[in-house]
């Protein structure tokens, strides 16, 4: 049954935050486990002309034969955990939709952070939700219309589930701004509806 949440931005697509989704007790063993048993890998991207790894950590499951290409590379899903799929679980039952691929992030702390970008490489079914789980230290989310540059930002909480969908990645970008006052680690979950 799909619950329905106020859309954070008034035009050209939608952002439904939804606040904590998931308890504390629950909260804790997620991410212990999603910390120590996923298969974390630093991130190789081409930026200006020149490779460089990135310090956060990066990890992609999906349904077997999804592959995600971005930023000239790609990756190949690896199989579903017992605990990923319990936790895609939890957030379908909020957005109503079925997601197929989760790409991660490990941030270790505030020195790390994600520039202004949009998801919408080719293989991200058009107009999809994007469902982003939030684990750990609480971070800044920020939203910029790539025309009238109008902006919002949002504190993205532990345990706490944002929906992006419709023309939200045609039309807007969005970052996590670094934060040296932040020193502890957050986990992002981003399930994804992909062409199979």
């Amino acid at each position: 049954m799909t619950i329905s949440f106020p859309n954070i931005i008034n035009q050209d697509g939608q952002a439904h935050y939804f606040g904590i989704i998931i308890n504390a007790e629950e909260n804790r063993k997620y991410f212990d486990e999603l910390l120590h048993k996923i298969e974390w890998v630093n991130e190789n991207l081409i930026m200006f002309g020149k490779e460089i790894t990135t310090k956060r950590k990066v990890a992609f499951y999906a349904d077997s034969r999804i592959d995600y290409t971005y930023s000239n590379k790609t990756k190949k899903g690896l199989e579903w955990t017992p605990t990923l799929m319990e936790i895609k679980q939890k957030v379908s039952a909020y957005t109503g939709c079925n997601y197929n691929a989760c790409l991660m992030n490990l941030y270790h702390d505030g020195n790390e952070g994600m520039g202004w970008h949009c998801d919408d490489e080719k293989e991200i079914i058009p107009n999809s939700s994007i469902a982003s789980l939030s684990f750990g230290a609480e971070r800044k989310f920020a939203l910029k219309h790539k025309v009238s540059k109008e902006s919002h930002s949002i504190i993205l909480q532990n345990g706490s589930l944002l929906e992006m969908l419709g023309s939200f990645q045609k039309n807007w970008v969005h970052s996590l701004p670094k934060s040296k006052k932040i020193t502890n680690s957050r986990i992002n979950l981003t399930f994804r509806q992909m062409i199979s």
